[in-house]
């Protein structure tokens, strides 16, 4: 017999064969047994999840001939003609080829007409988040209103991106991921009717692959099934699919807890000779220690996880870790993770997160326990371990001295000393080595921060993000870092949390992105003034904790008469020093 791809051999013909959506099916079921069915649906969920298969038995259900039935029969000329894409009045629509408004007015002249070969039109729109809104306008007043011989089936993977009038007009269905179980149940059932034969891990691998999908796990079983001759095997699924053993991932957690940067770099390079992604490294490690935090909080975790396939040897190596070094390393390799989408050398990028990992000290974790991980890294550390961490600690401590006396209003190098202090204004302080950069007439934006030009622009952050967004994705995302503080005349002030993103914001291409699209949207030119937000909290902790007074003389003390000039002259001479202390009449 001719080879057929699985999927299309094994496409869902009847609501029975669909997988994992039984809430779905029976509700379907019983609207089309008690003849109450919606005139528009819309089924939304994750791809592959059975949305246009659904459709089509819908429909097929609705015009079989031995009908309507909550099973169409597969039998009779109506279902053949349907499941083979030949009846004029049953028709799948493209949303993404067929997005623009002609093709939906087109469409509503055509509904008018009463169906010419079966019971009922059915129109599948697929993808229908990709319609354009004024697609989206000609299409509102006849989904609500549709003839009654018409049903509309709209089908999308993303539906926030429908409007609120659309999704308001129809019945919601929300198909769900198959769980790991049914896919591999059901991959095993394809495996046994087609001659082939497949370990049970293997399967379980190709349906984690799939992340819910039963398409791609067909797809993927499919391609592999060709690979191996018949004999699906777990070795040769992750030769196939450029897969990493999770025991792989111990071998690499083990060498992180003994901080051997060497076998580090060599594992890294050999995945990188057989043909694996760094990004995808990234994202399976990142997995992999998601897992042992879930194994170590959680009892019976391994129920929470599709990945864990063997939770005996998880559990051995969560307990290396404490779940403070764990929460640190995830933090880390996500916040990687979304640099190496932009990264020229995503390698690089990987072998630096990892080589960050090495640097996270053991530490109790927050439950207090000591990790068995601390001692062992602490074991493969030199013999001048212990002065390191005294070193830190001094530094550390020096830092807080430097922080209260900043607090206190002293200069850092006079809050060590034992002479009397001076005052010190409460100017924003770099934890750099170079000084903060601020921008000029500071003062005015802290008193312009609450004005009604700062309100509209508050307002409408979230229309200009978005605007950024469109004009360029790489601009948005380091932009999306700031967030707007002040407007003053022409200038908005916009605080960033950290200075990468706020030196790449600078630079004069973005920069020109970003002023083009405040000047779009707030109505006049706009120039774009940037400051770190920790420098702009410090300058409003100041302005609020101590404003400015001025300081005058009284009049009557500034002739010199008794008891009035010469108390001040004192005061101003201990405070501030002879040599910065100018007399003047």
């Amino acid at each position: 017999m001719e080879h057929i791809a699985l999927y299309r051999a094994w496409r869902p013909q009847s609501f029975q064969d669909m997988v994992g959506q039984q809430h779905i099916i029976q509700t379907l079921q019983n609207a089309i047994r008690e003849q109450r069915t919606s005139h528009a649906y819309l089924f939304s969920g994750p791809r592959g999840t059975g949305k246009t298969s659904a459709a089509k038995i819908m429909a097929k259900a609705v015009n079989c001939e031995r009908g309507p039935a909550p099973e169409p029969c597969n039998e009779c000329e109506a279902c053949r003609r349907i499941t083979s894409g030949s009846v004029m009045d049953v028709q799948e629509i493209d949303a993404a080829s067929n997005r623009g408004v002609e093709e939906i007015r087109d469409l509503r002249e055509k509904v008018k007409y009463a169906p010419t070969e079966v019971r009922q039109k059915v129109y599948i729109i697929d993808e229908v988040h990709m319609l354009t809104t004024e697609a989206f306008n000609a299409l509102l007043k006849t989904l609500e209103e549709p003839p009654p011989h018409v049903m509309f089936i709209l089908a999308t993977t993303e539906p926030h991106r429908l409007p609120a009038t659309i999704i308001s007009r129809c019945q919601r269905f929300d198909f769900r991921r198959v769980s790991l179980d049914e896919q591999t149940d059901r991959l095993e059932l394809i495996c046994e009717q087609e001659g082939m034969q497949a370990d049970r891990d293997a399967l379980q691998y190709i349906a984690r692959l799939s992340d819910g999908g039963m398409r791609d796990a067909l797809s993927v079983l499919d391609q592999i099934s060709s690979f191996t001759d018949g004999k699906v095997t777990y070795q040769k699924v992750m030769d196939m699919t450029g897969g990493i053993p999770s025991e792989q991932f111990a071998k690499l957690a083990a060498s992180l807890l003994k901080g051997d940067v060497g076998h580090i770099l060599q594992m890294i390079e050999g995945f990188m000779h057989e043909g694996k992604s760094a990004d995808k490294c990234m994202e399976n490690l990142l997995y992999y220690f998601r897992d042992l935090l879930m194994i170590k909080m959680v009892p019976d975790a391994d129920k929470l996880t599709d990945r864990v396939l063997h939770p005996g040897a998880f559990r051995e190596m969560a307990e290396a870790f404490t779940k403070g070094q764990l929460f640190q390393m995830i933090d880390t390799l996500n916040r990687y993770q979304s640099e190496m989408k932009y990264a020229v050398q995503p390698q690089t990028l990987f072998e630096v997160a990892l080589l960050k990992l090495c640097s996270i000290p053991g530490q109790q974790g927050s439950d207090g326990e000591a990790a068995a991980g601390v001692s062992a890294q602490s074991a493969s550390m030199p013999g001048d371990h212990g002065e390191i961490q005294r070193l830190k600690q001094q530094v550390s401590e020096l830092e807080k001295k430097l922080d209260r006396a900043l607090k206190a209003g002293l200069s850092g190098g006079e809050a060590a000393s034992s002479g009397p202090a001076r005052p010190a204004t409460r100017a924003p302080v770099s934890r750099g080595n170079a000084p903060a950069k601020l921008p000029s007439h500071l003062d005015q934006y802290v008193a312009r921060k609450g004005s009604p030009e700062f309100a509209d622009v508050s307002k409408r952050w979230g229309q200009i993000l978005q605007r950024v967004k469109e004009e360029k994705v790489t601009v948005h995302a380091w932009f999306m870092d700031g967030e707007p503080v002040s407007v003053l005349e022409d200038n908005v002030l916009v605080a960033f949390k950290n200075n990468i993103h706020r030196e790449t914001t600078e630079k004069q291409a973005n920069r020109e992105v970003i002023e083009r699209v405040l000047a779009e949207q707030i109505g006049r030119p706009m120039r774009l003034v940037t400051m770190m937000l920790k420098d702009w909290n410090g300058v409003i902790e100041g302005a609020v904790e101590s404003p400015k007074e001025e300081f005058k003389l009284e009049p009557e003390h500034a002739d010199g008469g008794s008891g009035g000039k010469q108390p001040w002259i004192d005061e101003a001479i201990q405070l501030f020093g002879e040599d910065l202390v100018i007399i003047k009449e």
